[in-house]
């Protein structure tokens, strides 16, 4: 997989802090469909722009917004799951199964653990995702997985049901690690890496 060469059919904007980075920019501005959660829709109409769809229970947006915008607002009240899975759900819905999400992270640290834990439960539902932050992207896994990369380029990963462990072109070998910390502070040593495994687990590759 080239995450950096991806073109994704959506993105969704959450209502974390909004980027500021080029990368995460322009995968806004290079999306065909942008979905943003209500909570960051102001922001994103403030920057010039007008999403295709807004997504969420409808309690972020501002009452300016939400009466200009009730054309594209999609307000799902129940309170089951959160404003980036609703999103995501209203894509996968829709038969769009390419997303990105960028505006997921920051703010508060226990959501941004959550959102980015619910990468996992959006590949189970069909979804073929990444989340873009400031500082890097972070890629649900199953089983054996290539990337290119750079040599000297920081990564992580986050078991999630994996065993059998292994990689090429890594600093430091993996093993069947169970905390999450003992597969954080990788780093490539080449221009591609491969990590084999049976089960989920979560890259995390800095820019």
């Amino acid at each position: 997989m080239n995450w950096q060469d991806d073109i994704f059919e959506a993105v969704v904007i959450g209502g974390g802090e909004y980027p500021k980075a080029t990368q995460p920019l322009q995968v806004i501005g290079n999306a065909p469909y942008v979905v943003c959660c209500d909570g960051a829709a102001d922001e994103y109409i403030s920057n010039g722009a007008v999403p295709d769809a807004i997504v969420g229970d409808g309690d972020s947006i501002s009452a300016y917004n939400r009466a200009k915008y009730t054309g594209i607002l999609h307000c799902i009240s129940e309170q089951d799951s959160n404003d980036q899975t609703k999103a995501v759900r209203f894509l996968l819905e829709r038969g769009v199964k390419k997303i990105a999400i960028v505006g997921a992270t920051g703010k508060r640290e226990d959501h941004t653990i959550g959102n980015i834990s619910l990468l996992m439960e959006y590949v189970r539902m069909g979804a073929d995702v990444c989340m873009f932050t400031d500082y890097g992207v972070f890629i649900p896994c199953k089983g054996d997985s290539a990337f290119k990369c750079r040599p000297g380029q920081q990564l992580s990963i986050f078991n999630f049901t994996a065993s059998e462990f292994s990689s090429l072109g890594l600093k430091y070998p993996i093993y069947d690690f169970i905390s999450w910390w003992q597969g954080t502070l990788n780093e490539c040593v080449g221009e591609s890496f491969s990590v084999s495994a049976r089960g989920e687990y979560l890259l995390f590759l800095n820019y």
